[in-house]
């Protein structure tokens, strides 16, 4: 005869993380990857090491937890991101719930855009051309540096 052994929760032990069925804190990696900060959580963790991640100005580890309240700084291919944690979670969502988990701050905010105008600037003031010189173009370069 065979014994089943069923076992259920205990109601009294508390989930790690969980206050009363609230979330009060996430490692840092994930939330990142469900803030939509980085693309997977893999890239999140690997930002964390390489040490593009501030938390409340010290440099955070992927396993670090995060709370509801906490500064972060980012810093991504996207820009340097100042923000301030307003709430937590483990899942990736929408891009609009996404933006309901953190507050950028406005020094941070105009930064970003400062420096993407200066890129745009940048690009309309350098007319290169792509790939290898065209013929007409050797013969310039050529001439330019005084060969022919």
């Amino acid at each position: 005869m065979l014994a089943i052994r069923i076992r259920f929760r205990d109601p009294r032990r508390s989930v790690p993380g969980y206050e009363n069925g609230i979330m009060t804190r996430v490692r840092i990696d994930k939330w990142l990857w469900a803030a939509r900060f980085f693309k997977t959580r893999a890239l999140a963790a690997r930002a964390c090491e390489l040490g593009r991640i501030e938390s409340n100005g010290q440099d955070a580890k992927a396993a670090r937890e995060v709370r509801a309240g906490d500064r972060l700084r980012v810093k991504t291919a996207g820009g340097d991101f100042q923000v301030e944690v307003l709430g937590l979670s483990e899942m990736r969502g929408p891009a609009a719930v996404a933006q309901t988990l953190y507050r950028e701050t406005e020094a941070s905010r105009e930064l970003r855009f400062k420096l993407a105008e200066e890129r745009k600037a940048m690009r309309n003031s350098e007319t290169l051309r792509e790939g290898k010189p065209s013929k007409r173009d050797r013969r310039e370069i050529d001439r330019f540096r005084g060969r022919t």
